[in-house]
């Protein structure tokens, strides 16, 4: 006889980000699960142990099981009555116990319709991520997954070093002083000089050193980390990165549009790490299908703009999932976006959205995206690059 019982009742060893990924994609497509968990009288999972982790992995809350001995029947549960979309749980009158739960419990992330943009066949829709708490950006998400996560793992962490350009290091910082460790942030030249005043300001150590590209001090930071017993947290080639976003970013995506009723044509995003577009475009090409168009933006040859970079600079993730198409964007051009909807919506979007953003423009223009609902992945706020606005502001004379 098959049961629904809670996930976090069962013991099952860990899966391969490999046996993850085509497993999560298998469950996105059914849409249901067709085989039950086998477990003994203490919880211990002693068959489809695979389908177990993936669930945990996914956030359900329930899993089918049967107990050992008993004939395991084929058998059809959606996701949905596993509880897939339980965790995704604002608190409807904004009242959190702590900074923590101002974080998980704030979770969606605003969407919302970008007037001036929008034509009679396409509305462009931002996901506003500086509505996360702690650095006002979408590597909040990474940062407390990671975090989490690891911490169940290795229990009490003292040490943490980490490469970043800004908004990872800021989620980094504050979560090191929430949760009780010491933090070390690595920067690259490129870095505006006010950002390494608010990390120190916060309590975190910081090494500047002479790279272009965050990517360039990774060898750096982990020999470091090795030398002084330091977990070295590394954004870019951890898989908790992608599980944070197909997890939450992707599923509360899903409800916002359902909610809406909205028709998603296209979902238009940044790659930096490229753990959040990765994420997204598994989750729901797997689960609505191919004609969803996944669209990259990455800075043009020669070009830095904070919190992107080109993908042959090497990233994991995006090469393990369908990106239909990658725009390239010039700093002059986010900028220009930037102005464009700080004066008709009245947000001050950071450059890496006005990147998005100009990909939007273009994929527009190109007919790559003809009709529907748009949505662009809006990473960040622009107060916290008021350095490098005004010497692009002075620069091209906008």
């Amino acid at each position: 006889m098959v049961e629904l019982v809670r996930l976090d009742s069962l013991k099952c060893n860990d899966v391969s980000f490999e046996v993850f990924l085509k497993t999560s994609a298998e469950l996105l497509r059914n849409g249901f699960v067709s085989s039950a968990i086998v477990v003994d009288e203490s919880g211990r999972v002693v068959g489809n142990n695979e389908l177990c982790a993936v669930l945990k992995k996914l956030g359900c809350v329930k899993a089918p099981v049967v107990y050992h001995g008993e004939v395991n029947q084929p058998l059809r549960i959606s996701l949905e009555e596993l509880g897939f979309y339980e965790e995704i749980n604002p608190a409807p009158m904004r009242v959190f116990k702590d900074t923590l739960e101002l974080l998980y419990r704030n979770f969606p992330t605003p969407l919302v319709r970008l007037k001036h943009s929008s034509t009679e066949s396409i509305s462009i829709w931002g996901k506003l991520e500086w509505y996360n708490p702690y650095s006002c950006s979408i590597k909040d998400r990474t940062v407390w997954y990671i975090l989490k996560n690891t911490i169940d793992k290795l229990g009490r962490v003292r040490l943490i070093y980490e490469a970043t350009s800004t908004n990872t290091g800021l989620a980094l910082a504050s979560l090191s002083n929430i949760l009780g460790f010491k933090t070390r942030i690595y920067l690259p030249l490129t870095t505006q000089q006010c950002i390494e005043y608010i990390f120190k300001l916060m309590g975190a150590d910081v090494v500047r050193k002479k790279a272009l590209l965050t990517v360039e001090l990774l060898k750096d930071v982990e020999n470091d980390a090795l030398r002084d017993g330091a977990l070295f947290l590394n954004q870019f080639g951890n898989d908790l990165n992608f599980e944070a976003h197909l997890r939450y970013t992707a599923k509360e995506l899903d409800l916002q549009v359902k909610s809406a009723g909205l028709k998603l044509s296209a979902i238009v995003g940044g790659l930096g790490t490229s753990g959040h577009l990765s994420a997204l475009s598994h989750y729901f090409k797997n689960k609505y299908g191919e004609h969803i168009k996944i669209i990259g933006v990455q800075p043009a040859r020669g070009e830095i703009i904070p919190g992107l970079r080109r993908v042959e600079t090497g990233m994991k993730w995006v090469y393990m999932v369908k990106i239909d198409k990658i725009y390239e964007v010039d700093l002059k051009e986010a900028l220009e976006e930037v102005i464009i909807t700080a004066r008709n919506n009245g947000i001050l979007v950071g450059l890496s959205s006005g990147a998005v953003l100009r990909a939007v423009s273009k994929a527009i223009k190109d007919r790559v995206i003809d009709e529907g609902d748009v949505v662009a992945i809006l990473p960040d706020h622009g107060l916290k690059y008021v350095e490098l606005i005004e010497k692009c502001i002075d620069y091209q004379n906008f």
